[in-house]
């Protein structure tokens, strides 16, 4: 549509109105860049200069605020305090500013008025996980712990990266495990591994196997790896019989505890089914010697689905000992080792073998079964091992010792599947 103006003079006052809105707007528009700009210099002339020119904006009066408050050459909590009460003026539904008001009250040591300033960002935004968690520590700061106990799990049911800081401040507050863990931790699985881990990393392996056995009660599921850093935390400290038990529990709780095996056997996955490696009582893989390929095989297996590859590229006298397992064992128990082998022409007379080695004990003797090369069909290979008296460990390693002949170069490939330790029968007394 066109607007038709009857006289000059009409035209003239409406362009002369346009004129004066696009002004305005350009006055506006000019002042609040130019307060954004001060505002994102973080000086105190800066944000002062935003607050002059947009004094109907909150956020420039509670970066004021920020800046005395966590300036730390000259820091001035009574400034800020007034900022903040100005920004809430304008805006009093911001939780954020609330809680800031409130650490500067308490840093000025008026309790009184920082508890209530707490309570205004409870009310403002109450399932705010970060305002339950400063409330939460102000009040174990100050000895209540009933309520700080209340405020911190509920932080961390809205967030379980918290539940690990909130355990150790628990301790640190005074109070006993088993009182954090029904007060402060929800029974959540995330919070209970966060403190596991964050426990384990520090050194309080004592206090990670209470908060595992808590986590047990849940019947949580969880991925195997979960529990790697407190396994081997127990099994450095010789904490056997104790680090045992959590795998077996993590192994269930996995959706492990049924993967093809020898039966009765306590090496675990002998038949390299779960595709886990690395830590606890599971295989360890070396993959750092350039001169034997190792890997999981799935068409050549002696049962199940899998197999462990070893190709030998005939370029080295090789001592190899890459591929080991860490077994619990029980003290003076005997047991019978077995393992199912192949090869394809593995040259040299030092083909492979298995190593089995207790440790933790001062026996430190070593018994290795016969070795297998050249061609050879899946076969049986073992031999009988007995733990000492006070042994709880035992370390059985795939090797290949060097050969003493001329071109003892190894080259070929072997399997291997079906690595089994089983307990065997107590000799019963003659009546």
């Amino acid at each position: 549509m066109i607007l038709r103006l009857p006289s000059n003079a009409r035209r003239a006052a409406l362009l002369a109105a346009c004129f004066a809105i696009v002004s305005i707007l350009s006055y506006f528009s000019i002042r609040n860049a130019l307060a954004v700009h001060s505002a994102a210099l973080q000086t105190a002339e800066g944000l002062a200069r935003a607050a002059r020119l947009e004094p109907g904006d909150p956020r420039n009066w509670y970066l004021l605020g920020r800046y005395w408050q966590y300036n730390l050459e000259d820091p001035d909590p009574q400034r800020a305090i007034r900022f903040y009460l100005s920004a809430l003026s304008l805006n009093p539904l911001s939780s954020e500013t609330w809680l800031d008001l409130a650490a500067a009250y308490e840093s000025e040591s008026n309790l009184a008025a920082a508890r209530d300033a707490f309570l205004h960002a409870k009310t403002v935004y109450p399932l705010s996980a970060e305002v339950s968690w400063r409330y939460g520590n102000f009040l174990l700061r100050q000895g209540a712990l009933d309520p700080a106990f209340a405020e911190m799990r509920l932080a961390v049911v809205a967030d379980p990266k918290r539940a690990a800081e909130a355990f150790s401040r628990s301790l640190r507050a005074g109070s006993d495990i088993e009182t954090i863990l029904d007060r402060v931790l929800p029974p959540v699985s995330a919070a209970y591994l966060d403190v596991i881990l964050d426990q384990t990393a520090d050194g309080h392996t004592g206090n990670a196997v209470k908060v595992w056995d808590r986590l047990v009660l849940l019947h949580p599921r969880l991925s195997l790896q979960d529990s790697f850093s407190l396994v081997g935390s127990l099994m450095n400290e010789r904490r056997i019989a104790e680090a045992s038990r959590v795998w077996d529990q993590a192994v269930l709780f996995a959706g492990l505890a049924d993967i093809q095996g020898p039966q009765n056997s306590v090496l675990w996955d002998g038949g390299f089914e779960s595709g886990v490696q690395g830590a606890g009582f599971s295989w360890l893989i070396s993959e750092g010697s350039r001169n034997v390929q190792i890997g999981i095989e799935t068409r050549e297996k002696h049962s199940g689905n899998r197999s462990l590859r070893l190709i030998f590229n005939g370029e080295s006298n090789i001592n190899f000992n890459g591929v080991c397992h860490y077994v619990p064992v029980q003290p003076s128990t005997s047991y019978r080792f077995s393992a199912w082998v192949k090869t394809r022409t593995l040259t040299s007379d030092q083909g492979i073998r298995f190593q089995l080695r207790p440790l933790g004990s001062q026996d430190t003797s070593t018994v290795a079964t016969s070795e297998v090369h050249g061609t050879m069909p899946w076969t049986r290979i073992d031999l009988s091992w007995s733990a000492g008296k006070d042994v709880q460990e035992l370390q059985v390693c795939l090797v290949r010792f060097p050969s003493q002949e001329a071109d003892s170069q190894i080259q070929g490939t072997a399997w291997v599947d079906d690595v089994a330790l089983v307990p065997e029968p107590a000799e019963q007394p003659e009546p």
